[in-house]
């Protein structure tokens, strides 16, 4: 074998090494789906699922009257095959990325008729397709990691010590 074959070799050897090291660590905000199905209505959320270490998330990381990709990484999305309705206001069957934009004692869920966003980056109001105010729940145990899930006519988004309930039917 000659010197450039064997430099090769070490090299390929590296990389493949690397790139199996690399697999195995795991995303800082890895991918998550929720499904679940209200009154017949089959609903699917994606979202990038961060943790709190130790951070303070709503008015910190998450901060007050600012808009936020309720998750990470991608704006949040949700489809549902029906339409939905939401805190009182009819949401079209559809796919649309969900914002959040928290304050203190209430927060504005938003339904963006823009599904594929990098967070909250490009977002425009005038594309929403509904909003609505809902009341944060604080919670005495912390959720480590940002979970979506379907409870009795709600979807719960749960992070830190919030939960976030939506009515849906």
């Amino acid at each position: 074998m000659n010197l450039i074959n064997k430099i090769c070799a070490v090299f390929f050897t590296l990389t493949a090494a690397l790139a199996g090291a690399q697999e195995k660590k795991a995303a800082a905000s890895p991918a998550e789906t929720a499904q679940g199905k209200v009154n017949g209505a089959a609903i699917t959320i994606n979202y990038g699922s961060p943790s709190v270490k130790g951070r303070e998330i709503w008015g910190g990381l998450v901060p007050y009257g600012k808009i936020w990709r309720a998750g990470a990484n991608d704006a949040t999305t949700i489809e549902t095959d029906k339409d939905l309705v939401i805190e009182g206001k009819t949401l079209p069957a559809g796919k649309y990325s969900i914002f959040i934009i928290p304050e203190k004692d209430e927060a504005t869920v938003i339904f963006n008729k823009v599904a594929k966003q990098w967070g909250a980056y490009k977002y425009e109001e005038k594309e929403d397709a509904l909003r609505v105010k809902v009341k944060p729940v604080a919670t005495k145990e912390k959720t480590e990691k940002l979970v979506y899930k379907f409870e009795k006519n709600s979807i719960v988004l749960s992070w830190d010590n919030w939960n976030i309930p939506i009515k849906v039917k």
